[in-house]
């Protein structure tokens, strides 16, 4: 008596007002994720490999830049620890992780 009209027919037909079917509201969420991989996950986990390849290949006599800006001669390396030589007799030892590039002995620099 005292409800509109279109409140209650909204209320009785259910089946008349069904939306689309479940698995399309999933479909844009799905999109995303797929998007979110080829664009974000995927060249991270490429740049990881490269940097473990990187880590793996040290050996002494190589050039190392650390992630904090020195760069040495490895004097010595452990299986977690660089030990670098950035000037005559000034030895630093580094966590091997935290190498963020490594030219091999005898390359040029990249201005040169």
């Amino acid at each position: 008596m005292f409800e509109s009209p279109a409140f209650a027919q909204a209320t009785n037909s259910s089946a008349a007002g069904a939306g689309p079917p479940a698995w399309v509201t999933f479909l844009p969420w799905l999109a995303i994720l797929v998007i979110f991989y080829i664009l974000m996950i995927r060249p991270q986990q490429k740049r990881v490999k490269q940097h473990q390849t990187m880590l793996g290949a040290v050996k002494p006599r190589d050039i190392a830049v650390t992630s904090g800006g020195l760069i040495g001669k490895v004097t010595k390396v452990d299986e977690n620890e660089v030990e670098l030589e950035v000037a005559q007799g000034v030895r630093v030892r580094v966590v091997k992780s935290m190498l963020s590039d490594v030219r091999p002995h005898g390359a040029k620099a990249a201005n040169d």
